[in-house]
């Protein structure tokens, strides 16, 4: 069966690093025919021409802090069946898109979502999670092996995250693609509601592995401190009035904000922040939901057909290689892995310290995979503290582990 052409937009703004090491990530995707579209501001698209990929995607200039407007116009000139979402400061495995897009050679699914690592490379940020029309999202049971389609029942949708996703071109059009009421936060949100209200089924697939790097924004910092809570206010005043009754909204924004002024004073308590901060941003809170209430809804500009032709991005055939080491190889190997993946290999370096250390994954900007860590140490967060294992064993593990996603034989 002929595989569907699918656009992959990045939306990227005051992140131009990060867009690099997005782009590096994408370019490792083992999919025949997909193209790159990138949305980004002055500094991104000075990155993008600067860099290796500058005439291998599509890029689109827009400097206003709307995340859904960008996603709009990253759709409109978005010529593939379907069209995926990722953010710039995260990373694919090099099978996310095959697997992604699996489900949607049945004609009745509209919208598919995977799964998200965090920071560590190890534990899950997001998995599979329902969401209702108070916003509130609740975890969902789902095998980690197969895709599970899901269709919509009573006021729940399916929840699918901005930064591994992916639905029907059509689809989206029909739609009118992302509510720019919502400029940050909750856009996606607002998008699974209206799928499920129009009867669509969405599919969620685990095997498709997004890393989520969390770099710094102005509206958070690298460590996920929050730097603005602006938008967030806004975005919570659009959604109320476009899902919730009025004598619902006041309780709704109390619990709202209660539960933000919470996550504030714990990273107060922590050291983080500073009594004047938290002041700050509840502040902002405020002075957002105020706007938001008077923020326009809809209005969304999505073109029907694509502004411009499908431009392949120039993928290439891989294969799939491990290198292991000790910790104190670490030099040499790093070295070793940068020339292979230079020579068009998909690598994995295994680097292990003879502790008890947890694992951590990174991709690095050289474009290979590093998971170090104790060669007892546990690499899945449910696993004991310590196990025994010989060094070979323990790479054979690890590399069972990670096979699928990142395409070991």
């Amino acid at each position: 069966m002929t595989q569907p052409a699918v656009s992959v937009v990045v939306v990227s703004r005051d992140r131009p690093t990060a867009l690099t090491w997005c782009l590096t990530g994408l370019s490792q995707l083992q999919y025949p025919a997909f193209e790159v579209v990138v949305v980004a501001d002055p500094a991104g698209c000075s990155a993008v021409r600067a860099g290796p990929f500058a005439d291998q995607v599509k890029l689109v200039e827009f400097d206003r802090p709307n995340i859904s407007e960008a996603r709009n116009l990253g759709i409109s000139h978005a010529a593939g069946d379907i069209v995926a979402f990722i953010d710039d400061d995260a990373v694919p495995e090099p099978s996310w898109l095959h697997q992604l897009v699996a489900p949607a050679d049945r004609q009745h699914v509209a919208a598919v979502g995977g799964f998200v690592r965090g920071r560590n490379g190890i534990s899950w940020q997001w998995q599979a999670r329902t969401v209702d029309t108070m916003g509130a999202a609740q975890p969902l049971d789902v095998s980690p092996n197969r895709a599970t389609l899901l269709t919509p029942k009573g006021r729940r949708a399916t929840k699918t995250e901005g930064t591994n996703m992916a639905v029907r071109r059509d689809v989206l059009v029909t739609l009118e693609g992302f509510d720019p009421g919502f400029a940050f936060y909750l856009d996606e949100t607002d998008l699974n509601l209206r799928l499920a209200r129009g009867g669509y089924a969405t599919a969620i697939v685990p095997m498709a592995e997004v890393h989520h790097g969390f770099a710094a924004s102005p509206r958070r910092r690298q460590d996920r401190v929050p730097r603005d809570l602006f938008d967030i206010g806004s975005s919570w005043a659009v959604f109320q009035r476009k899902y919730l009754s009025e004598h619902q909204r006041r309780d709704h924004w109390r619990a709202i904000r209660s539960s933000e002024r919470r996550r504030v004073l714990t990273h107060m308590v922590a050291g983080r922040l500073l009594p004047r901060d938290v002041r700050h941003l509840l502040s902002r809170l405020d002075k957002g939901y105020s706007q938001g209430l008077m923020r326009q809804r809809g209005g969304a500009q999505v073109s029907r057909s694509p502004i411009s032709a499908f431009k392949p991005f120039p993928w290439q055939r891989r294969t799939s290689v491990v290198l292991a080491g000790r910790s104190w190889q670490r030099e040499r190997l790093r070295t070793e892995a940068a020339r292979r993946v230079e020579q068009g290999e998909i690598v994995s370096l295994f680097l292990f310290s003879p502790t008890t250390l947890r694992h951590r994954v990174r991709f690095d900007p050289a474009g290979f995979w590093e998971q170090s860590g104790g060669l007892f140490g546990k690499s899945n967060r449910n696993a004991p503290v310590f196990r025994m294992f010989s060094f070979g064993e323990r790479v054979a593990a690890e590399t069972s582990r990670i096979g699928k996603q990142r395409l070991i034989d």
